[in-house]
């Protein structure tokens, strides 16, 4: 499934009301090990992004050589699916349905648990023996009770494979979903089960770039780095903007060279439960998660 996001030139003269910003709320810090990580949610003041679960902002930070790695050996995953954004170093993805890719700058995975899957994403040995920048965001996005039980599955994409439009001072690359603009029209070779649109927008310090939401449709506009602002509101990164689904032209100005996560779903009406590494409907399906994944019926990871 896909979704079509319309993008207009800012010089564009339109009636439509942008969405309206309700709150910025601020992440918390969530240190794993040494990896410095903000939470943006959830937390005690945004449960979630309906249909967007959970959002792990990790680094920007440098290893040292001789270094541990990134701290995610093999875990499992039942029930929604998650999409990592790549910005510095390198990441390996191992997974029991035979998935293994090492991810360099820019690229990004997105991994749908579905069934159920066990995966690491854990720092190749060069980078532990010689250090590094690491930056990088993970993303989990919710699966209806209907998908949840899909079979598991993987996709890396390097930078080279991103379908991307250009613009005055700014590059929109499209993951998932289909975005336009006056004919110019990318398709995301990520595959959405659930109609995602997912993509990343680069701003040189003072473009300006304005696209269509849909109306009905969470957005989800994150700042991975630098300065951005919504008309008089200030957008920064460790901060997440709560709009309403009233949909309009969504305009960005950059104060700074910035990097954003410009997202947007349909809210999936039914119950959460969620454990650990587990996203169901009911405290008896994460019982079974749990069971099951003890039985080794999601596979291994060595």
């Amino acid at each position: 499934m896909g979704f079509t996001s319309f993008c207009k030139p800012t010089t564009h003269i339109d009636n439509m009301a942008p969405p309206t910003l309700l709150r910025l709320v601020p992440a918390h810090d969530e240190a794993v090990g040494d990896l410095l990580t903000q939470r943006a949610f959830p937390t005690g003041a945004l449960s979630d992004l309906n249909p967007f679960l959970f959002l792990n902002h990790h680094g920007p930070q440098t290893y040292p050589p001789g270094n541990a790695g990134l701290p995610f050996g093999p875990h499992p995953h039942k029930g929604f699916e998650t999409l990592t954004f790549i910005e510095e170093g390198p990441l390996a993805h191992r997974d029991s349905t035979g998935g293994s890719h090492v991810s360099g700058p820019g690229a990004v995975q997105w991994m749908t648990a579905g069934s159920g899957i066990v995966h690491a994403e854990v720092s190749p040995p060069e980078f532990m023996r010689d250090g590094g920048p690491t930056h990088l965001l993970q993303l989990w996005m919710n699966l209806p009770a209907a998908l949840k039980g899909v079979s598991p599955s993987y996709q890396s994409l390097e930078p080279e494979n991103l379908e991307r439009i250009h613009g005055a001072g700014w590059s929109w690359e499209i993951i998932s979903g289909q975005a336009t603009i006056e004919g110019d029209t990318a398709q995301g070779p990520a595959s959405s089960v659930t109609g995602l649109f997912t993509s990343r927008l680069k701003l040189e310090a003072g473009a300006s770039f304005s696209c269509d939401i849909p109306k009905g449709r969470t957005l989800l506009l994150y700042a991975v780095t630098g300065t951005v602002h919504l008309g008089d509101a200030a957008l920064k990164p460790f901060m997440t903007p709560v709009f309403d689904r009233n949909g309009g032209a969504l305009s960005i100005k950059a104060e700074t060279k910035a990097t954003l996560l410009l997202c947007h779903g349909t809210p999936i009406d039914e119950p959460v439960v969620s454990y650990g590494p587990f996203v169901m409907n009911t405290e008896e399906e994460i019982r079974t998660a749990f069971a099951q994944y003890r039985r080794g019926e999601f596979g291994h990871v060595d």
